[in-house]
C-alpha cells in the first residue's frame, strides 16, 4: 500500500480519475435488511435505513427502487482522509460543468457517483482539472 497523499497540489497532479464499468444505482432498504455485503459499492446508515450503492443489475435482481442511476469515477491516488480542499475542487469543477456527485470516501481513494449520462463530460472535468494541476 502507497503512503496517503495530503497536499492538495499534489492530490490534483496525481488523481488519475478512472471511470468503473457498469450502471450504478443508489438506493434505500430497511436497516435489517439482509443485503449481502458482497452486492454493495458503498453504504451509509441513516435513521430513515440503509442507503446502499450496488450495480444496476443486481438493484433490479432484488427488485428495489433506484433513487439514482449513477456511473462511478475513482480518483486512483491514495488521498489522505485529513487531506484538505480535494473534495471542494472536484466538485467545484463538475459543478461548474453543471454536473451532480455523490461522495464516498474510502481508506484509500474518493469514488465519485455522477448521472450515468454524464459520465463522460465528468471525466472530462476531472482530467482537466488533473492537467490545470500539473501546469
Amino acid at each position: 500500500m502507497t503512503s496517503p497523499i495530503g497536499d492538495l497540489p499534489t492530490l490534483l497532479a496525481s488523481m488519475e480519475p478512472t471511470l468503473n464499468a457498469g450502471s450504478y444505482a443508489f438506493c434505500s432498504v430497511d436497516p435489517g435488511s439482509t443485503i449481502s455485503l458482497a452486492d454493495v459499492v458503498a453504504t451509509v446508515r441513516e435513521p430513515e435505513g440503509l442507503s446502499i450503492v450496488l450495480t444496476e443489475a443486481r438493484a433490479e435482481e432484488l427488485q428495489l427502487a433506484v433513487l439514482f442511476r449513477c456511473a462511478w469515477i475513482t480518483l486512483t491516488v491514495h488521498s489522505d482522509l485529513q487531506a484538505v480542499g480535494l473534495t471542494a475542487a472536484f466538485a467545484t469543477a463538475l459543478g461548474a460543468a453543471g454536473i451532480s456527485c455523490n461522495v464516498v470516501a474510502g481508506a484509500c481513494h474518493d469514488h465519485i457517483f455522477v448521472p450515468l449520462d454524464r459520465a463522460g463530460d465528468a471525466m472530462q472535468a476531472l482530467r482537466q482539472l488533473q492537467h490545470d494541476a500539473r501546469l
